[in-house]
């Protein structure tokens, strides 16, 4: 397969129940950001292996889809007002989909925010999402939770 690099979905009647890797991510990216759950979960497969980066907060790897939810996206809106996953560049091959992001939040326990570039990696099988890989400036993330 080649690489190409896409900075559009699909046609809009189309997108919601494409099978398209970058239509699944991005997908799971308005979900997030909309704190809606279950269509979150609806992108992710019932095996899903999703790993947060060493040195970031929520370290390790979750497995199933109530799992990730639970342990990553629950947990960040206890932590943090606001926490978002914007998505600007997606990179796909074949079911690979590596996408550039960046986190903006304000750590509620300390009041300090963050605003830092992060990489994605999913796999993309069926329709769902079977893994994540997380890339990001963890010092900075630590340093909005220090006082």
């Amino acid at each position: 397969m080649g690489l190409t690099v896409h900075d559009a979905p699909s046609t809009p009647d189309t997108f919601a129940t494409s099978t398209a890797p970058r239509d699944v991510v991005r997908r799971q990216y308005l979900a997030s950001a909309a704190g809606d759950l279950t269509a979150l979960r609806a992108t992710l497969a019932p095996d899903v292996e999703w790993t947060e980066m060493a040195g970031f907060p929520l370290a390790g790897t979750y497995r199933t889809p109530e799992g990730v939810t639970a342990a990553v996206m629950e947990k960040l809106g206890q932590d943090w007002d606001g926490w978002t996953a914007h998505d600007d560049t997606y990179v796909v091959d074949g079911e690979n989909v590596t996408v550039l992001a960046r986190y903006t939040a304000v750590n509620k326990a300390t009041g300090r925010p963050i605003d830092v570039r992060v990489a994605h990696h999913f796999v993309v099988r069926g329709g769902l999402i079977v893994r994540f890989e997380q890339f990001v400036d963890t010092a900075k993330v630590r340093d909005a939770m220090t006082a």
